[in-house]
């Protein structure tokens, strides 16, 4: 295992990497983890390492403290009216959310707590989110006299239309049990069974092929919006290539002689 020990400079955003898994936590609790340009830059810093190490296969984004991310850091959102170009957060905050939607690495966030605001856009951004049963969400833009305008491009990917109208114009604070019900949590779980669930789910997505996983995150996302003639040509094409790769063989090699895939890690992270 390797992680951010003995770095010569205060990071707020934390990783380390065991096991084909990295953990990058963001650990600014004395603002409840919000999205100042600190943050933002140490986030970034460590995703795109996660996603150029060859030895992560999957992706945790979690946090310290009570609250998972408590969205922009409002003081440093404070400008003269009319300066759009000053607001700090909307330099980095897209392409951050773009990398961990674009990510060929399955992501799962793993919430600590509560979270508001830009906070539930990273979250939408995740492929899986497991947060406890006593985590509460809001979408608190509107009661500020702002927008969820760079969150709603994950957020409403997630959300069932009546509920996202509901939350995001009311900013009435809703419980985990909701989130799931409303697209936007995984799970909600209770507090104990937080640690076991996100291994679950990292356990599953460590037994599937790289490429696979890369193609089938596109595959969910792209293929509900093809016409049906064109997505059937597509994906016959894109199901004989995957058959006669070489990761494909490897996997029904694998199969057949009844072990694990050259890429599942063995018991010691190998």
């Amino acid at each position: 295992m390797s992680s951010d020990v003995g770095w010569p400079v205060e990071r707020l955003v934390r990783r380390e990497v065991s096991a084909g898994v990295a953990t990058i936590t963001l650990d600014s609790p004395r603002n409840r983890n919000a999205l100042s340009v600190r943050l933002l830059g140490d986030l970034e810093d460590r995703l795109n390492w996660a996603l150029a190490d060859e030895r992560v296969r999957v992706i945790v984004l979690t946090g310290t403290g009570p609250v998972f991310c408590a969205g922009a850091d409002l003081k440093e959102q404070r400008v003269e009216p009319g300066n759009a170009h000053e607001a700090p957060v909307t330099a980095s905050f897209p392409g951050i959310m773009s990398l961990i939607w674009e990510s060929p690495k399955p992501v799962v966030c793993r919430l600590n707590g509560t979270a508001r605001a830009g906070g539930l856009g990273l979250v939408a951004a995740c492929d899986f989110a497991i947060a406890p049963d006593s985590a509460s969400f809001a979408f608190t833009e509107v009661r500020l006299g702002v927008v969820p305008a760079m969150i709603s491009v994950t957020v409403l990917r997630r959300l069932d239309p009546r509920a996202a109208a509901e939350y995001l114009l009311t900013g009435e604070v809703f419980d985990a049990a909701r989130a799931q019900e409303i697209g936007l949590l995984t799970r909600a779980v209770p507090q104990e069974d937080l640690d076991g669930t996100v291994a679950h789910y990292t356990d599953m997505l460590l037994r599937g092929g790289p490429e696979a996983l890369a193609l089938t995150k596109q595959l969910v996302r792209i293929v509900p919006a093809l016409p049906m003639e064109e997505g059937m040509r597509r994906m016959a094409e894109l199901s004989a290539r995957r058959f006669t790769s070489a990761e494909g063989q490897e996997g029904i090699a694998a199969f057949t002689q009844k072990r694990p895939a050259s890429w599942v890690p063995g018991p010691e992270g190998s």
